[in-house]
């Protein structure tokens, strides 16, 4: 080696927090997904900042879960799906693989929905906006490099910012924030279902699997921890502020003027907000932010369902590996994107599943939260296994998290 040239060990040790940046940014701005968006400005429609509070308080337990999932990651070295196929055996593996797939293809119709929509706003047939997202996205992992696809995905989710633009425009009044921010209305089914969706928006099975397995792909070692753990309470408090913007901006919108207006679709939302935005604001800005947010959640949740089917059946799983020898991983990838694009362009009208799909991961939270506690007690090393206050802290999260989700979402559907 030249006197040059500079080992990436060296340029670890002088940046090692930027070297370690990614897995959670990604996965936290995939978060924040067309599904989540839909969720956020229907909350602040119906109920103004009532649910505003909510995106506050799921900060802390979103860290507490994907820091958990870190930790997994770092000191087992292995995926969500391997860690639970080796501690619990393979009958479980294949239970938590399932609830997995189930909640990808739910995200996939999301994102391609929002997607289709973006292209609609500027007239654009929906088979040829579908097509070019699945080319684009199959280009994207097809290159043979976890770093590449990351920084792809990031600068992809950074579109999201434009949230707080909309937020900022749409002048919220502070008086009213703070009046209804703590006015929240447990006794109301409709509201109940809404905290069930938000709490669905925020902790996704596909999430855990995502981070667990890029960590492991990305080769971070214990060293890396502490960086690790910094680049997951980022993308938490990120990911949990833009909900809070799209909420406020509805809210002070459409929310205040027409409560009764139907957000079903990005269309639906683009227009209630043109008003209000005007025209190249509602369409041109809303629009990245959703087209941003629908790709790099594809990415992540095909990634999830390929390293998760890959980690409990055992084939190759790496995005450093050519596709020719990882043909299962690159296989099941293409296929989920290729399933969801061609669902959303057969049925248009699957967008109005968008709150029922987050719903849905509400009603999971007790299996994934479940495995994850689990694991946090029996798989990690005796030094940095759950323990203590923090153990109490991760069961209690959990728990609460888990019922609260089940009970919205059992409520609002008129089962309790």
């Amino acid at each position: 080696m030249s006197q040059t040239a500079v080992s990436p060990r060296s340029r670890r040790s002088r940046l090692p927090f930027l070297a370690v940046l990614g897995p959670g940014i990604v996965v936290m701005l995939a978060d924040t997904e067309v599904g989540s968006i839909i969720t956020a400005s229907q909350s602040g429609v119906a109920w103004g900042y009532r649910l505003l509070l909510l995106q506050f308080i799921l900060i802390p337990i979103l860290f507490v879960v994907q820091e958990l999932t870190v930790r997994l990651g770092i000191f087992t070295g292995k995926g969500h799906g391997e860690l639970i196929r080796d501690t619990f055996g393979k009958g479980w593996a294949w239970l938590s693989a399932g609830g997995l797939a189930v909640a990808t293809v739910g995200a996939l119709l999301s994102e391609f929905s929002g997607v289709a929509g973006v292209g609609e706003l500027y007239g654009i047939p929906r088979a040829v906006t579908l097509t070019l997202a699945v080319v684009f996205l199959l280009v994207v992992a097809f290159t043979g490099s976890y770093r590449r696809v990351e920084r792809v995905a990031i600068a992809l989710g950074l579109f999201e910012l434009v949230f707080f633009v909309i937020a900022f425009v749409s002048r919220p009044d502070v008086d009213q924030i703070a009046a209804q921010t703590f006015q929240p209305a447990l006794g109301n089914p409709g509201y109940l279902y809404l905290v069930a969706a938000n709490i669905g928006a925020v902790i996704m099975p596909w999430m855990i699997f995502y981070q667990q397995s890029a960590v492991a792909d990305k080769r971070l070692t214990p060293a890396d921890f502490k960086y690790a753990r910094w680049d997951t309470a980022i993308g938490a408090v990120v990911t949990q502020l833009v909900m809070a913007a799209v909420l406020i901006s509805t809210a002070a919108t459409i929310g205040r003027h027409n409560p009764n207006a139907s957000l079903d679709t990005v269309g639906d939302i683009t227009a209630a907000l043109t008003p209000y935005l005007g025209v190249a604001m509602g369409k041109l800005v809303f629009g990245a932010g959703v087209l941003g947010a629908g790709l790099v959640a594809a990415i992540v949740a095909s990634l999830a369902l390929a390293w998760g089917l890959g980690e409990v059946a055992g084939y190759r799983r790496s995005l450093e590996d050519h596709p020719l020898r990882a043909r299962w991983f690159y296989g099941v990838y293409a296929a989920c994107l290729i399933l969801g694009a061609v669902l959303v362009g057969v049925v248009p009208n699957l967008v109005i599943l968008n709150i029922a799909v987050e719903v849905m991961n509400a009603l999971l939270l007790p299996l994934v939260l479940g495995f994850l506690v689990m694991l946090g007690l029996k798989a990690l090393p005796p030094q940095v296994r759950l323990r203590g206050w923090y153990a109490g802290l991760a069961i209690a999260m959990s728990a609460v998290t888990a019922g609260l989700g089940v009970y919205g979402g059992l409520s609002g559907a008129g089962l309790f």
